[in-house]
């Protein structure tokens, strides 16, 4: 079953309404001048209505189930792509998947949150919340990556860390903050994508890299709006005007200097071209890693480090 936000209710009406007459179409009756006409006018207000998206808007499109998850960019970005499983100290996390592919012909270590595309897969996967021992199987391969001079991707798609008991029983803050160090530490070039949602440490974790990108319609925050606002005014219902404050979005942040690049969506948001979607970020994760190329390890984790340290000193 489609699922549609409810800003885009004109449009999906313009849709629906070309479908049909396409099937009337089909019967001999020759429509297609007035098929053309509505399908004008459902790319203009698609455009519009994409040129103006509010913060609030923006989280819902980030949120949307059709964008394009881990899986889908590993299955026509990596080649040979071998999932390695465990943190060596405790058990398996399917939240944080990671292994070694050959992206683009480059051999790589490839790590980022998984949410699922169904009931059983997101289950399976905690609605990509990852556990401690997701975080510390991200830094047994970082470290992996480190030894062997690969370059590390890591792609960003979480409302947060798993926020359970039985997480922080196992040491859920230790496991990120190390998580985050290891990312700081390692002598390989790192690129990190914000494909969907950036939530809090449970992002950062894995996105302290040498250069930070960000879909267009993505967001990164600290918090999400609706725990801001929970927090701030006592009530959920306050979240369209978290999300505003909290500068979440993707424009708010390159102009912060948290992020370093932008990467534009097609018209109408990544779950309307899910494909299209991941070839942009594959050209330009290409594009980063052969900027990294020739920079020495020494001289990246020295970069990579002042980096963040610089952080909120221009603000």
């Amino acid at each position: 079953m489609a699922y549609h936000l409810e800003f885009e209710k004109p449009i999906v009406e313009l849709e629906a309404k070309i479908v049909e007459l396409k099937n009337v179409s089909g019967s001999g009756v020759n429509i297609s001048d007035e098929i053309a006409r509505i399908q004008e006018k459902a790319d203009k207000i698609l455009v519009q209505t994409y040129a103006k998206l509010s913060a609030d808007q923006k989280v819902q499109v980030a949120r949307h189930p059709n964008r394009p998850h881990f899986s889908d960019y590993i299955k026509r970005l990596v080649q040979d792509f071998t999932p390695l499983a465990g943190d060596r100290l405790f058990g398996e996390d399917c939240a944080l998947m990671g292994g070694l592919g050959r992206f683009r012909g480059q051999s790589c270590v490839i790590i980022g949150q998984e949410k699922g595309n169904d009931t059983e897969s997101r289950i399976k996967h905690n609605f990509g919340m990852t556990r401690p021992e997701g975080y510390r199987k991200a830094q047994r391969l970082m470290q992996m990556a480190h030894q062997f001079s690969l370059p590390v991707i890591s792609l960003v798609d979480t409302a947060g860390a798993y926020p359970g008991i039985e997480a922080e029983e196992r040491g859920q803050s230790e496991a990120i903050a190390k998580s985050i160090e290891t990312c700081l530490r390692i002598e390989t070039p790192m690129v990190s994508t914000v494909i969907g949602e950036g939530g809090s440490g449970g992002a950062i974790a894995i996105a302290a890299a040498d250069r930070v990108l960000m879909l267009e319609h993505a967001i990164y925050s600290v918090i999400s709006p609706e725990g801001c606002a929970s927090i701030l005014w006592r009530s959920a219902d306050f979240a369209k005007d978290a999300a505003r404050a909290l500068k979440i979005t993707a424009q708010d942040l390159l102009a912060l200097g948290i992020i370093d690049e932008i990467i534009e969506e097609p018209m109408g948001g990544a779950h309307r071209a899910p494909e299209a979607t991941v070839d942009v970020v594959g050209d330009h994760i290409e594009k980063v890693l052969g900027d990294l190329r020739g920079i020495d390890g020494p001289t990246l984790k020295t970069r990579r480090r002042q980096k963040f340290l610089e952080m909120g000193h221009k603000v």
